[in-house]
């Protein structure tokens, strides 16, 4: 991997700084699995929460933005 400096000045302690992020950052993205994410469980599910939908757009619909409760 060639890492350029292409403005600036950085200090060597900036520079290994910089360096040590990307490099995490590459090692965690080679460690992801590639395979197919299992099911979200039905508890992270926005939808089971939302029962109420939000009014349709028309001349009237300021008067129902609130939020029912």
């Amino acid at each position: 991997m060639t890492i350029k400096v292409v403005r600036g000045n950085p200090t060597p302690e900036e520079l290994a700084a910089a360096l040590t992020v990307v490099r995490a950052r590459a090692a965690a993205t080679e460690a992801e699995p590639s395979g197919p994410r299992p099911p979200r469980d039905a508890w992270s599910d926005p939808s089971r929460i939302a029962t109420h939908h939000l009014p349709h757009p028309g001349p009237t619909s300021w008067g129902r933005t609130y939020w029912p409760s």
